[in-house]
């Protein structure tokens, strides 16, 4: 299958664009930093510029889509820059996608649609599921909300038949970070386990980048056992902690306390359940099998 894949060249593409080349897969990753990939056709281009966005998809001729290009943390810019970067950038790919007839379009989301990090942060219940209230504090987090009010927007107009679609990765481990490289805050995952204020403010989840590869690529080969506009988690089932997040997340997270209490054992604040009843997926990896592990690249 023709597949072209955004920000192909960043922490979770990377691992897209292998997944996808391994699976058979005519991989086209454009982005605007330069990479390369065994198997996968390389292009350096800016999605924003209407006339790039168009060379690139008259060429590729893509069967499936998948979006990962825009700012890939919170405060990584000004708020204005996040916002317009991500914003136009998503609507801009998707609605390409839809023009050039691909089968599915499906572009990153985040967890922190949901709002998480100031102190009166109360969430109705956990862990948290897709169909969870959504309210964003800050500029990242509402630039994700509107890629998904894209993907609904997009479905709602008639996408020709295109399946479109959000995936909301947790906080990607790249496998070279298993093996001590340091996480995009700047820590390493041992780090992160034995402070558990680094790991607070995201609710200690966490996604390895090769789980969630693994789900955009069943959602571009499996299109039909996707509703159109849905949203999906795509996160580990265990928290990255070592203590039960019950007693972990209100001394961080004061307005979880009642909701935190029925967690029980390693179970993360977040599921994935749509997921795996769509599509069959369930991630593999968690941070007890893969940390330190010597054969991590």
């Amino acid at each position: 299958m023709r597949t072209l894949v955004t920000g192909g060249s960043g922490r979770l593409g990377r691992s897209v664009v292998a997944e996808l080349a391994a699976r058979g897969h005519e991989v086209t990753s454009v982005d605007v930093a330069p990479g390369a990939a065994p198997g996968v056709t390389p292009r350096t281009a800016d999605l924003l510029d209407e006339a790039a966005r168009e060379a690139v998809f008259t060429e590729a001729r893509p069967e499936a889509v998948i979006h990962l290009a825009g700012v890939a943390v919170p405060f990584g810019r000004p708020d204005t820059e996040i916002l317009s970067v991500n914003t136009r950038l998503a609507w801009a790919v998707l609605s390409a996608a839809v023009a050039h007839g691909a089968r599915s379009a499906v572009a990153a989301s985040s967890p922190t649609v949901f709002g998480y990090g100031p102190e009166t942060w109360a969430p109705r219940y956990l862990p948290l599921d897709e169909e969870h209230p959504v309210a964003p504090w800050h500029s990242y987090g509402l630039s994700k909300a509107i890629i998904e009010e894209t993907v609904r927007t997009l479905a709602r107009a008639g996408s020709g038949g295109c399946t479109l679609a959000a995936v909301r990765p947790g906080y990607v481990l790249a496998p070279e970070e298993w093996a001590g490289a340091t996480t995009q805050q700047g820590h390493t995952v041992a780090e992160r386990l034995a402070d558990p204020g680094l790991a607070a403010g995201s609710l200690f989840n966490y996604i390895d980048a090769r789980d969630a590869a693994e789900l955009f690529a069943l959602i571009a080969e499996h299109p039909e056992r996707v509703a159109n506009g849905q949203v999906l988690h795509a996160i580990a089932e265990d928290a990255l902690a070592e203590r039960p997040l019950a007693e972990l997340l209100p001394r961080y997270h004061p307005g979880t306390e009642g909701a935190a209490a029925g967690l029980t054992g390693t179970q993360a604040a977040f599921t994935s359940g749509a997921a795996e009843r769509a599509l069959g997926w369930r991630p593999t990896r968690d941070w007890r099998t893969e940390l330190g592990r010597a054969d991590a690249p």
